[in-house]
């Protein structure tokens, strides 16, 4: 029985709007990596954060004219998320900050087992930019997606460039598209390791724990998807189709 498709949703971090004359070179990784992604049979679609009205605000719902409920609902639907941003001042961008500042409800949003929305979701980030900018950008956006739920399995940053060499630059780059070709392999892999894993062992459903902080109480515990366990293996997510 072949495995069921797994959905995808990218948020494009950029500064620039989807109508703007400019285009984004942000767009263009992301694009590479949802057809790589499509390989592995996984589908998705990119979202302009910047042309929605995500209110500033760690809650769920920040009142009248916040888009991000509608968007919240879509990234809990996903198996696999995606964020993409440009590097300013060494740093994401500020639209990336709000899109995870908005998941920072996550944290209160538990389930009886005390899970989050982020339960068994694995996510990966896009940058744009090189060398010590991007894992500075990434090492980031990879804390806070964690700090939320989700699984970052190994080897899933996607980089290139630094913005100047132009969108054809990005377009005719092979090292670019073999980037994401090769995190596309390992990102699918994740999720199918977590579900393999609690079949394996026989209690499928029952999560581990980890403390809820480094020097709190070892009775503040809160659980941790199979996939936090298994799926950093390099040794398990092979780059190839599973």
């Amino acid at each position: 029985m072949p495995a069921p498709a797994l959905k995808v949703l990218a948020f494009n971090c950029s500064l620039k709007s989807a109508g703007g004359r400019e285009k984004s070179s942000t767009d263009i990784l992301l694009q590479q990596l949802l057809d790589a992604l499509a390989t592995h049979g996984a589908k998705g679609e990119i979202i302009r954060a910047v042309d929605h009205d995500i209110k500033p605000g760690v809650k769920s719902d920040e009142g009248e004219g916040d888009a991000w409920p509608v968007l919240r609902k879509r990234v809990v639907e996903a198996d696999i998320l995606i964020i993409g941003t440009p590097i300013w001042l060494g740093q994401p961008s500020s639209v990336a900050k709000r899109v995870l500042e908005r998941m920072d409800a996550f944290l209160e949003e538990t389930d009886a087992r005390g899970r989050m929305p982020s339960y068994g979701k694995v996510a990966l980030a896009v940058v744009v930019g090189n060398e010590d900018g991007a894992h500075h950008t990434a090492a980031e956006l990879f804390q806070a997606l964690t700090e939320v739920g989700f699984t970052i399995p190994a080897g899933v940053l996607g980089r290139r460039g630094d913005g100047r060499q132009g969108i054809q630059g990005f377009l005719e780059d092979p090292e670019s598209r073999g980037r994401m070709d090769t995190a596309a392999g390992v990102q699918c892999r994740a999720p199918r390791a977590s579900a393999q894993e609690a079949k394996i062992s026989g209690d499928q459903g029952r999560p581990l724990t980890r403390p809820r902080t480094f020097d709190g109480p070892t009775s503040q515990r809160e659980p941790i998807p199979w996939a936090a366990r298994r799926g950093f293996r390099t040794s398990e997510l092979a780059f190839t189709p599973p």
